[in-house]
């Protein structure tokens, strides 16, 4: 969801071509593209560059991330770590991810801390409105549909596959939220969920108290989460991934949790806002075979994981609600906080439980 930015063109391109001379000396920023709205979690800068190399004139296209500096979606925003996972991931893996050039720590040159990364070619499918409601997802043939859904898929369970000991990945451990896996994850939401609104949280709160009674073992060591699995966290083209986006919310935990997300999300995309799906997604119970043969075990525990995603994301919409009061977008006795598409389809979730 998009909000106001008020950030100043002409000192923007300044301070930061002084930031990038220090590297890449002589540079010149040719084109800088600063947003009249920008996302909760970051704001998204896109500028291109030349310098004169000593061999040959060189250019590149670049996108500057800027850590959240006003409103923040989550109560830590983890900026470091997700710069940090994307660095290892781009060096180290196979996982496409754009890459990354550098990181400011400090808040001294655009605000917040930032990172850039090169520009990758390519279409997103869009939240705002959902694809399964419009854009260009709705015009491309089926077949295109299925191979970014099965793609996406494939990149997800070598994520899932990776060492997290041998790759320094046990930064995205957070203790001081309970034991790696559930206990963090359900610690972490209970938190999350008093700081994002103060109103009314009954499909939530039921979520939790079912989550905490039925919570499951989680055999085997942990795996690297993604967080925010979703196709609309990918760059396409041609339906075949260029690029995964946003790891703010990387974890350690089950691949089962991934898994649950990515169809939760979708949908939320489609049953959730009253939208048919298109045709050619796979369906949920042929995607969970699949990853049973990505994973050669089987997926445990779904619908708990179902449940855990719905509330998740619930909290996330409370925040969402909350930012829309406190931008008088809505009014401050809106009941969207806690009633809305998500917790909605959450509720019917948990009736068939």
């Amino acid at each position: 969801m998009p909000v106001p930015d008020q950030r100043d063109p002409e000192i923007t391109l300044a301070t930061l071509t002084r930031w990038l001379d220090g590297h890449r000396p002589g540079v010149r920023i040719t084109r800088l593209d600063t947003p009249q709205t920008s996302g909760f979690s970051s704001e998204t800068l896109l500028f291109d560059a030349e310098w004169t190399d000593p061999a040959a004139a060189a250019t590149g296209r670049y996108v500057a991330r800027v850590a959240p500096e006003h409103y923040q979606i989550f109560p830590e925003p983890r900026f470091e770590e997700q710069y940090r996972l994307m660095r290892i991931l781009d060096a180290d893996t196979d996982i496409p991810v754009p890459p990354i050039h550098w990181y400011e720590p400090t808040g001294s040159v655009l605000g917040a801390p930032f990172f850039v990364m090169e520009r990758i070619d390519g279409r997103v499918p869009t939240d705002m409105p959902p694809y399964h409601m419009d854009g260009w997802v709705t015009e491309v043939p089926e077949a295109e549909r299925a191979a970014m859904w099965w793609s996406t898929l494939e990149i997800m369970a070598r994520l899932h596959r990776l060492d997290v000991d041998a790759l320094g990945l046990g930064f995205l451990d957070q203790p001081h939220w309970g034991a790696v896996g559930l206990d963090q994850r359900l610690n972490y939401y209970e938190h999350y969920l008093g700081w994002a609104y103060k109103g009314p949280q009954e499909v939530a709160l039921e979520a939790l108290g079912w989550l905490r009674a039925n919570r499951p073992d989680e055999p085997g060591a942990p795996a690297a989460l993604w967080g925010d699995a979703r196709i609309g966290n990918v760059i396409f083209q041609d339906g075949t991934p260029a690029a995964v986006l946003d790891w703010e919310t990387a974890m350690l935990g089950a691949p089962e949790e991934d898994l649950a997300w990515f169809l939760f999300l979708d949908r939320h995309h489609s049953e959730g806002i009253g939208a048919e799906r298109l045709p050619g997604f796979p369906s949920a119970e042929e995607t969970v075979a699949r990853y049973e043969q990505l994973l050669g075990r089987p997926m445990r525990d779904m619908a708990y994981y179902e449940i855990l995603s719905g509330f998740k994301f619930s909290v996330i919409m409370a925040r969402i609600g909350q930012a829309m009061i406190d931008f008088g977008w809505i009014d401050a006795t809106s009941d969207f906080p806690h009633d809305n598409n998500c917790t909605q389809l959450l509720a019917r979730i948990l009736d068939g439980r």
